[in-house]
């Protein structure tokens, strides 16, 4: 479609689901930098990376030590990693283009949600689901406790234990910032920390009104924003006040580390409370939040079981613009495309739905003399419409000049993608191989009841090969190639070979006459020189 085609009026957030995605059952999904690829972890502990512009299968990242179902999937910055975490305690960083594991660790608990440090490739932020947030160096396994409160040891939120007598928690959501430097923990008491992880200490304080627990807390694109769902049915975002260049005024003295009004105070520098959006009519409970890729959309979809619900808020005005209602499913994960309108939601029976803007065609846009009639009109034309040089033409096209160079090596950087690090944004084909219905190899050939039957089996030998012919296993599929049509030279031979045949008579048939003939003419020359048996 082209882009000025488009009425700009309409708004850039999706409306009608356009297609959907299914392989096995899948679970999570996440797009690279810039949406070109999507991952998604599926119940059998696979991966499978979409490529988003074809919508087809470009690589299955599969380990056999892994049968667990796929909890969270993360791409790195540049997109040639992927950070997996399993439900089997499992945390594992492949690389994409090789399709190879990097690091594989085993945690103490299971991790909900693993994220990957912004610029350092082996550093990631695990969310266990019975513990405090972790940072995990792959390279050396090393883990560091994050604080969830000021006290050293936070209160459990129920009486219940595990058999090994350590306390039950609420799990805790927790992000890193666009930057990497700074830790935003979402804990259970209605509290955002701000934690450097560098040092383990916190830095600042946003107490959130209710008290509520926070379920998740992400940041936009940019990183001007930071969104918390929590359980009190309330979506809340918030303003960065912060700077990358005023990180390090966050380091406080040691003698008010522990003054809590000191740590609120620096919190509300950091952070505002800006939006707060709600259903207040269903009072129904928020899943996988997040923005869009220009963060002016906020999404949320709804946590309300039997039914697929996706509602899109204005972030600048405040109020509900679209709801998006899909199938009679529960959904489980949400995301939007970093680049266009796209939303992507993740059902409970496995399948990707993806949504998309139902676009209405502006013609009126090609010029600014085209009008869109509604019905027809009577059309009078011009006396000089038609003429070589009409008279009322007054714009004079401009020349192009032939002096000037033009530059067709250097490609542009776009300005939302400037690092100069080189990314991952498709991976190399790997097309299937045509398989019939029965799972038999594709031959095409004909039936051997046609006198050609036996030419056709030796065309075909000579195409497909004498390592072929047999139809053996290789690696448990047999090998398949694309039968290819024979060409018009061919054709025409062996249609001048059927000619030849009398009819009703075989290939057997003619080479016993043309031999019987054979021996009549060696008796004759025999007779004709007195030659005796």
């Amino acid at each position: 479609m082209n882009a000025p085609i488009i009425d700009p009026l309409q708004g850039d957030f999706p409306e009608v689901i356009e297609e959907y995605l299914e392989h096995g059952i899948m679970k999570c999904i996440s797009f690279n930098r810039r949406g070109t690829l999507l991952a998604a972890g599926c119940s059998d502990g696979s991966c499978v990376v979409w490529d988003f512009e074809t919508r087809g299968i470009a690589k299955e990242l599969r380990d056999k030590d892994c049968v667990a179902a796929i909890t969270s999937v993360c791409w790195s910055k540049n997109g040639h990693n992927i950070l997996i975490s399993a439900a089997d305690k499992s945390l594992t960083l492949w690389d994409v283009v090789k399709g190879e594991k990097i690091y594989r660790i085993i945690l103490q608990q299971t991790p909900l949600q693993a994220r990957l440090h912004p610029l350092e490739s082996t550093l990631c932020l695990i969310c266990p689901f019975s513990s405090a947030p972790l940072i995990v160096d792959l390279c050396t396994e090393a883990t560091t406790t994050l604080p969830i409160s000021l006290s050293e040891k936070p209160a459990p939120t129920s009486k219940s234990k595990f058999a090994d007598g350590s306390a039950h928690y609420t799990p805790t959501a927790a992000c890193f910032n666009k930057y990497g430097d700074l830790v935003y923990v979402g804990n259970s008491v209605g509290e955002i920390l701000i934690v450097d992880h560098k040092n383990n200490q916190i830095c600042g304080i946003v107490p959130v009104s209710g008290s509520a627990v926070i379920k998740n807390i992400v940041f936009s694109r940019d990183g001007q924003f930071l969104l918390t769902n929590s359980s009190d049915r309330t979506i809340r975002i918030y303003e960065n006040l912060l700077k990358k260049e005023d990180s390090h005024k966050l380091v406080l003295d040691e003698d008010s580390k522990k003054e809590v009004e000191m740590l609120k105070t620096v919190g509300m520098n950091c952070l505002s409370l800006f939006r707060e959006f709600q259903d207040s009519i269903t009072k129904v409970h928020w899943k996988a939040p997040c923005f869009s890729g220009d963060g002016e959309w906020v999404v949320g979809g709804s946590a309300s079981k039997g039914e697929h619900k996706i509602y899109i808020w204005d972030r600048r005005a405040g109020h509900l613009v679209k709801i998006l209602e899909g199938p009679k499913e529960a959904l489980m994960d949400l995301v939007w495309h970093p680049v266009h309108p796209i939303v992507v939601s993740v059902s409970l029976t496995g399948l990707v739905y993806i949504w998309a803007k139902d676009y209405t065609e502006n013609w009126s846009a090609f010029a600014p003399d085209f009008k869109e009639l509604e019905e027809n009109e009577e059309y009078v034309e011009r006396e000089d419409e038609f003429d070589l040089m009409p008279e009322t033409e007054k714009v004079k096209e401009s020349e192009p000049n032939e002096e000037d160079e033009v530059d067709i090596t250097t490609v542009e950087r776009d300005s939302a993608f400037s690092d100069p690090e080189e990314e991952l944004c498709f991976l190399p084909a790997d097309p299937c191989p045509d398989v019939d219905i029965s799972g038999t190899k594709h031959t095409g050939r004909p039936d051997n009841s046609s006198p050609l039957s036996e030419d056709n089996n030796e065309y075909s030998n000579q195409i497909e090969g004498p390592e072929n012919s047999g139809g053996e296993d290789t690696g448990g599929m047999p090998h398949l190639k694309r039968r290819r049509k024979p060409s018009e030279k061919v054709l025409e031979q062996q249609a001048q070979k059927v000619q030849k045949l009398k009819p009703g008579k075989s290939l057997k048939t003619k080479s016993k006459i043309e031999n019987g003939q054979e021996e009549n003419d060696m008796n004759h020359f025999g007779d004709e020189n007195g030659i005796e048996d």
